[in-house]
């Protein structure tokens, strides 16, 4: 007579959830922040490896076995305070693309053997929204059975992202430009994600919806003076503050950056800041004076109606006398039409 249950009797007895075709995902399941991560490397200089990870990452997995991820995009960590900013607002934008989200859907039939096997490799396809661009890929992955309540999912090796397929190559220039480095447009995303069943009883929650201002590993309250120049100078590279064509009057589109700008003119209370102006050289150089001391006081303007005192802003208006680049194609006169930030004081 056996007095003790066989291994796979203990399993069947501690993985009830997982015993149930139709539904493996019993009551939900929640991601894990301080267990999981998501890091990508990006290549520099052609042969020097960085990898950076996101430190906010929200996640869950419904009763029907659909996934979804929520990347807050302003909590890129690069480890290094300055080098965050510029990913935020050179190349992920996220101003106005403020997170990533990825979708799946895993098939219970496919993990009806995972109580025996503790450990499986499967092929996911998934959706993945980023920078306003959504495409469908696939990778393999490792899922995991800790526990009846507890799983893991990693990727078996690390996923290719091409920028170009979402539309991050301007942005790759402008890291490249304000880094004074080349950047292999590739980066590699790995994933290590683990899930805990979600209370029996209690709803799966909502993600929580990505607020850029308070997702960041951001430092709180007012910046130092060398954050804050390094701020405004980023903010001068970013060229999403535009005006209706030979006009001074902002575009629609400016607002989301002019609404970051505010929030670091607020946190840097003690310093006067200049609003440069600046054009391409078409037309006039009078005119092109007249014409960016217009622009930059619309800015200014934008500011002081949010409560910026004009004490603290001066404008000034260059015209076509600081260009970047040589006016020589419509790419670099596009450079060259730009707003500036200078801590003066």
């Amino acid at each position: 007579m056996r007095l003790f249950p066989s291994l796979s009797a203990l399993l069947l007895m501690c993985l009830p959830g997982f015993l149930s075709a139709q539904s493996p995902f019993e009551n939900g399941w929640q991601l894990d922040q301080v267990a999981s991560n998501i890091t990508y490397m990006s290549i520099k200089k052609g042969h020097i490896a960085e990898t950076n990870s996101f430190a906010t990452v929200n996640g869950q997995i419904s009763e029907d076995g659909t996934a979804v991820l929520t990347i807050a995009l302003d909590s890129v960590d690069t480890a290094v305070d300055l080098r965050n900013v510029r990913m935020r607002f050179l190349f992920f934008e996220t101003f106005l693309h403020p997170q990533a989200v990825i979708t799946t859907h895993l098939d219970a039939a496919d993990l009806a053997d995972l109580p025996n096997l503790r450990r499986k490799e499967v092929t996911l396809p998934f959706s993945l929204s980023l920078h306003g661009v959504k495409a469908e890929l696939s990778a393999p992955v490792i899922i995991s059975l800790i526990s009846n309540d507890r799983i893991n999912v990693a990727t078996v090796k690390p996923i290719p992202i091409l920028m170009k397929d979402f539309g991050l190559e301007a942005g790759r220039a402008k890291l490249e430009e304000a880094a004074g480095v080349t950047i292999t447009p590739l980066a590699i995303v790995s994933l290590n994600l683990t899930f805990d069943r979600t209370t029996p009883g209690t709803a799966l929650p909502q993600p929580t919806p990505v607020v850029a201002a308070s997702a960041a590993l951001e430092t709180e309250g007012n910046f130092d003076r060398a954050a804050c120049v390094g701020r405004f100078e980023i903010l001068s590279k970013t060229g999403s503050i535009n005006f209706a064509p030979a006009g001074s009057r902002l575009d629609p589109s400016s607002t989301a950056l002019l609404d970051t700008l505010y929030d670091v003119v607020s946190r840097c209370p003690d310093l006067v800041i200049e609003i440069g102006g600046h054009t391409d050289s078409l037309g006039k150089a009078s005119q092109n004076v007249r014409l960016s001391e217009r622009r930059a006081d619309a800015v200014s303007e934008y500011l002081h109606e949010k409560g910026i005192p004009e004490t603290r802003m001066k404008v000034t208006g260059y015209g076509e006398t600081q260009p970047l680049v040589p006016n020589n194609t419509a790419q670099n006169r596009a450079k060259n039409r730009r707003i500036e930030f200078l801590v003066v004081n």
